[in-house]
């Protein structure tokens, strides 16, 4: 009888799933991953002659990973049955003792990293325009100033205390991720929008700690109720889209970058641990560079015989 690495591949799979139901004790759901996973293995192989997991090469699962990738797979997609085969191949070392793993060290296309959406100036300017002066339109507008003013995260915005600002100075002091404090500048339209909306600011009794930005019944507003109210002025401005904590921060970031050029200032100001993390910014205003190109100079434009 074939042991697991020359028995056919349909087989030996079927015993792997087996373990993984019987020993392992997986879910239904990912028991049906794993086998969705390794039939397309089965597939791929039966074009290339390979009928069992012995004769499969690494040469066989990169041609595999190509041929994913061309029809248009997902790079995650590709790499959760790169997990599935590598897992499968463990299964077949501890049946068998041959250790041979042909996608231990194939990887999968590594997909495009999304560029951050942005606002560019004129939609910054027609969004922060607020409606009203209620608590409520003034609270949201300091919110959305000091977003754009100081490039803040949700949680950090949110977290804020009225102490954490020092409106003579034009800092504030803000706690990032892994607990640790930055000061950045606060501008001239934040501290006015911030100054109008403390006049009718109301707190609850039971905070203790003065929260910059409070709900209507005076408690610590949430970052969902943010969130939603960032929407809100979207739809109130006639924009097509939603608008985000986060795209408040990227189009700060962007903005700042066009105009200065300064990335470790940006980088700075944002709080990234890594300068890596900043320099996508970069490739925004090289995509702005870009299209002023391609509209404004006399050889970049196409002619109409292109």
């Amino acid at each position: 009888m074939a042991d697991a690495a020359t028995a056919p591949l349909a087989q030996s799979a079927e015993n792997f799933l087996g373990y993984l139901r019987d020993v392992r004790r997986l879910s239904a759901h990912t028991l049906s991953n794993y086998r969705r996973d390794l039939r397309a293995l089965e597939a791929y192989c039966a074009t290339q002659s390979c009928h069992c997991a012995a004769q499969i090469t690494e040469a066989d699962i990169r041609g595999w990973v190509a041929a994913m990738h061309r029809s248009g797979l997902a790079g995650s997609s590709i790499q959760r049955k790169l997990s599935a085969t590598r897992s499968f191949y463990q299964f077949v070392a501890r049946e068998t003792g041959r250790l041979y793993n042909p996608a231990a060290g194939v990887q999968a296309p590594r997909k495009p990293r999304r560029l951050p959406k942005t606002l560019d100036t004129d939609q910054m300017s027609r969004y922060l325009v607020f409606d009203g002066t209620s608590p409520a339109a003034l609270r949201d507008s300091a919110m959305a100033e000091l977003f754009y003013s100081s490039g803040l995260r949700l949680a950090e915005l949110a977290a804020l205390n009225i102490g954490d600002i020092d409106p003579r100075a034009r800092l504030l002091t803000a706690t990032g991720k892994g607990n640790k404090t930055r000061t950045v500048p606060v501008g001239g339209a934040a501290l006015a929008a911030i100054s109008e909306w403390l006049k009718v600011r109301r707190e609850s009794p039971h905070e203790t700690a003065h929260p910059l930005f409070t709900s209507n019944r005076g408690r610590r507003i949430s970052a969902r109720n943010i969130q939603a109210r960032l929407r809100l002025q979207a739809r109130r401005t006639g924009m097509h889209q939603d608008v985000h904590p986060h795209m408040l921060r990227h189009s700060f970031a962007t903005h700042l970058l066009e105009s200065s050029g300064d990335l470790r200032a940006v980088q700075e100001m944002l709080g990234h641990a890594n300068i890596s993390t900043t320099q996508i910014y970069t490739h925004l205003d090289f995509q702005h560079l870009a299209k002023v190109y391609d509209s404004a100079h006399p050889r970049a434009k196409r002619r109409k015989s292109e």
